[in-house]
């Protein structure tokens, strides 16, 4: 059975042409928050002496 053919192929490189026509200035500016920080040291003493106990 022959694959299909489409319009839309897909290759091993990008379409330079689409890469230098991006417009980065669209981005839109993101701020990240830590949702689940890393417990910090005092935290994990503080936990390992309430388990002594």
């Amino acid at each position: 059975m022959p694959p299909s053919t489409s319009s839309a192929t897909m290759s091993d490189k990008p379409d330079m042409a689409e890469i230098e026509k991006f417009d980065k200035s669209k981005w839109k500016k993101t701020e990240m928050e830590w949702k689940n920080p890393l417990p910090s040291k005092e935290m994990i003493d503080q936990e390992e002496q309430a388990g002594e106990l």
